[in-house]
């Protein structure tokens, strides 16, 4: 079984990150504009094709006020067009390290649980053999066992139950 998370995250490091996101975050919340799942749904996307398309026709309305339609507010275009720039550079730092935060949360959980299993597995059989201790310790395990696992790829599913 090979461990790919073999470096412990200290503490205090963890509590220095969350609160700098803290404070990340309650920098920006006066400027963000919080979206309910429906409204994220409907909303146009801003793709690589559409920032090249936005950034092209603002500067356009910029260089030629005289096409500028008197019912396009130009200050809000403005607005908008900079902060949809200027956010792509934080939301991609934002992104890699959601990604990389996940990915490694999701590594140690699996090898976690892979330890786990061949723990509990050799309590069990330690419990089969009355091995002193190994039975209470079995019972406390086996309450909170996940039941119906499914296997990842690769893996082999875990011991069936049997009575100990």
């Amino acid at each position: 079984m090979e461990n790919k998370h073999a470096i412990f995250i200290p503490t205090d490091v963890l509590t220095q990150v969350q609160n700098l996101l803290k404070q990340v975050n309650s920098i920006l919340l006066p400027y963000v504009t919080p979206l309910t799942p429906d409204e994220r749904r409907i909303m146009a996307k801003m793709g690589e094709k559409t920032l090249s398309f936005v950034e092209k026709a603002h500067e356009f309305a910029v260089q030629n006020p005289n096409l500028v339609p008197p019912y396009l507010d130009m200050q809000a275009f403005d607005i908008d067009f900079a902060d949809a720039h200027n956010l792509l550079a934080a939301l991609l730092i934002s992104q890699q390290l959601h990604e990389n935060i996940d990915d490694t949360s999701m590594v140690a959980g699996s090898e976690s649980d892979q330890a786990a299993l061949v723990f509990y597995n050799s309590v069990k059989m330690a419990a089969r053999q009355d091995i002193p201790g190994a039975k209470a310790v079995f019972e406390e395990l086996r309450k909170r066992f996940p039941h119906g696992r499914h296997k990842s790829p690769g893996e082999d599913a875990p011991e069936a139950e049997v009575e100990a």
